[in-house]
């Protein structure tokens, strides 16, 4: 198979050409390539498959049906790998659940699905980590722990298998009793607002962590500038740890929650226009390492109700890699090969994969996207509905395996 004339776009740069795919190999790139099989790809991109590590099931709920979807889906908004967060029902902290996600791993025409390990199980003890990072977890997952002998544990684990920790800093005895960012809008609507010491004060201590053990911390859905500022001094000084963000808080503001619309009712939650510039500033900076579209869509039933009560997240996976060109590359904010440096060769070291550029050797995980096209968010429980985004997944190549759209 050739894909011809495409822009050719990896984190190295753009370059037009031809690039012929043999057993889902790349073999060639060049012009004026020929063979049984040509794909006109003029005027579009040819780019890596993205990869999302924060990702989560309709409901929580962990299921054979809700996994083919989040394949299919993934594929379709030009994710090739997801990584499920292990916070699902049943928390994936044991064999058995790990054992029935890898057996959804390669559905046909979806991304790959791989899983994080939960560091601790339901009785809040830790999990088998050693067992489970040896049947095949890519990560071991966990929101903050306040028991510092247990995550003094972890570290351990994750140092003698040099893998990272993925880790949600958030002060729970805040987070369950506020629904929103504490500030004007959370008091206009009466609403019990969430302290930003939320999130910092556990980002720092972590910190810490990190630079004993020598451990990777890849800290998840980081709003906080603050947090941000912690991260990269602690960068700065050797300590291995990266701060990644939700496209949500650098595209929408706590406003979206006005008229108690639950769609925009996530965790963490949005912060005010003040803070979702500082994050714009941090990414243009480098300070942020790497995105994730924080996809954990919800029935109606958890949606259609009031706002305390309704449940977090949004569903956006379907439309990834629309909404990073829309709000990034279209407002010139990024360019195309740093937002591939973001969602695709970053998190993909976080898990021990290496993605992020096109060369002949290479297994080609890659997606056709025509910039030219748009598309309408479909979902009625999406932070985006209704709007139109600029541009349309046309094509995946994963696994060898090709998907049109």
């Amino acid at each position: 198979m050739i894909i011809r004339g495409a822009i050719i776009c990896d984190i190295n740069g753009e370059r037009y050409g031809d690039v012929r795919i043999e057993e889902g190999v790349i073999t060639q790139i060049g012009e004026n390539l020929s063979g049984d099989e040509m794909i006109d790809a003029q005027g579009c991109y040819l780019i890596p498959g993205l990869i999302d590590t924060d990702v989560r099931l309709k409901d929580a709920q962990l299921s054979r049906t809700n996994l083919e979807k989040l394949s299919r889906r993934a594929l379709h908004g030009g994710v090739s790998t997801v990584v499920l967060a292990s916070d699902s029902v049943p928390r994936i902290d044991n064999e058995i659940t790990l054992e029935f996600v890898q057996q959804h791993r390669y559905l046909p025409h979806g991304a790959t699905i791989e899983s994080a390990v939960s560091g601790l199980n339901d009785a809040g003890a830790l999990s088998n980590i050693a067992i489970m990072l040896k049947k095949g977890c890519v990560s071991v997952h966990t929101s903050t722990i306040n028991d510092y002998n247990l995550i003094s544990r972890i570290a351990q684990y994750l140092k003698m298998a040099n893998r990272a920790l993925f880790y949600k800093a958030e002060e729970k005895s805040f987070v369950e009793s506020g629904v929103m960012s504490d500030g004007v809008i959370a008091s206009q609507l009466g609403l019990p607002g969430i302290s930003p010491l939320s999130e910092v004060v556990h980002i720092a201590s972590m910190i810490e962590i990190a630079r004993h053990f020598g451990i990777k911390v890849v800290f998840k859905s980081v709003t906080e500038p603050r947090s941000i500022t912690l991260i990269s001094e602690a960068r700065n000084s050797g300590v291995d740890v990266v701060c990644e963000v939700s496209i949500h808080h650098l595209f929408k503001n706590d406003s979206a929650c006005l008229g108690f619309d639950t769609d925009a009712k996530i965790n963490p939650p949005l912060v005010n226009e003040s803070k979702r510039l500082e994050l714009i500033n941090a990414l243009k900076k480098g300070e942020i390492h790497a995105l994730s579209a924080l996809h954990q869509p919800n029935s109606d039933i958890h949606k259609d109700i009031t706002f305390y009560d309704a449940h977090e997240g949004t569903t956006s996976i379907s439309e990834y890699l629309p909404l990073l060109y829309t709000y990034l590359i279209d407002t010139d904010t990024i360019t195309m090969p740093k937002l591939l440096d973001l969602v695709s060769r970053a998190p993909a070291e976080q898990i021990g994969m290496q993605s992020g550029e096109i060369t002949v050797g290479s297994v080609c995980d890659c997606v056709v996207f025509d910039p030219k096209q748009k598309v309408e968010v479909p979902h009625h429980h999406s932070l985006y509905k209704k709007e139109t985004l600029k541009g349309k997944v046309m094509m995946a190549i994963c696994r060898g395996e090709v998907t049109k759209f």
